[in-house]
């Protein structure tokens, strides 16, 4: 089994080549297909999803494949001990609008855990990295999600977050709204950053969406919980997660009290 700094090396180096080939329809108006759920696919998404498929396979090819746009063989993926996670562009309908928030994100996962995670968001020219127990960085520098901070910076939901603020103050201003961050890997490690104090996920995020965000957050001392307070779990069946709450470690009491009264 390779090293999980191998490991990590090997798909940062292909999350900024697929970064590229995203590059190349970004606000060129590639061709949009829609899936069920009316949730947007394009060809930039499929191109950086048979590249990751190719060259991480091959280099691979014992592990197992999850992404987004391949179809799911979920006994094949369950009978490895690693997994690639992959969702080729994460945040399409920011990417198809202009927005400079969207990740190519790929993780690694083992016996259902993270250890070794990358969010490349070549727009915005950041790389995100982690490895587990050996730390996060953005662009080479570690990361730290940072303690408390007044006005807590939100991003999520509005209804989670318009909860959030009535449970906190009674709707006062010690919490603010971000704008809207179309990413949901994206939102997470702007926790992991400091940029946000909390991130949600709504209902439904799948492995491809957080696998490589949440290990991102846990290096840099977050965590990603559900309203149980629970470790996540990846390669399940369904690969499929209830309602999200993104914070540092510092806050992780007062995640878990909103958690249990206002998340499914």
């Amino acid at each position: 089994m390779p090293d999980n700094r191998d490991d990590l090396a090997l798909i940062t180096q292909e999350a900024k080549a697929a970064g590229d080939i995203a590059l190349r329809y970004f606000k060129r108006d590639p061709e949009v297909w829609l899936k069920t759920g009316d949730s947007p696919v394009s060809e930039a998404d499929f191109a950086v999803d048979k590249h990751l498929g190719a060259t991480l396979q091959q280099a691979r090819p014992d592990y197992g494949w999850l992404s987004e746009e391949t179809t799911d063989d979920v006994n094949a993926r369950q009978g490895r001990s690693r997994v690639f996670v992959v969702d080729p562009i994460d945040g399409t309908r920011g990417f198809l609008a202009g927005s400079r928030r969207w990740c190519v994100s790929i993780a690694i996962v083992e016996d259902g855990l993270p250890v070794a995670g990358v969010l490349h968001c070549p727009a915005l020219d950041e790389t995100y990295t982690a490895n587990l127990n050996d730390g996060a960085a953005l662009n080479g520098e570690k990361l730290s999600a940072v303690p408390e901070q007044e006005p807590w910076k939100v991003a999520g939901p509005g209804a989670l977050i318009t909860a959030l603020r009535n449970w906190r103050d009674g709707g006062g201003e010690g919490v603010e709204k971000l704008h809207h961050v179309p990413s949901l890997a994206y939102r997470i490690a702007m926790v992991a950053s400091g940029a946000a104090t909390l991130g949600f996920a709504k209902h439904g995020a799948k492995d491809w969406d957080i696998a490589a965000a949440d290990l991102i957050l846990a290096e840099a001392g977050g965590a990603l919980l559900d309203a149980k307070g629970e470790r996540l779990r990846y390669n399940s069946a369904a690969a499929l997660h209830p309602t999200l709450i993104a914070g540092p470690l510092s806050l992780k009491k007062e995640m878990l009290v909103f958690a249990a009264r206002h998340m499914e």
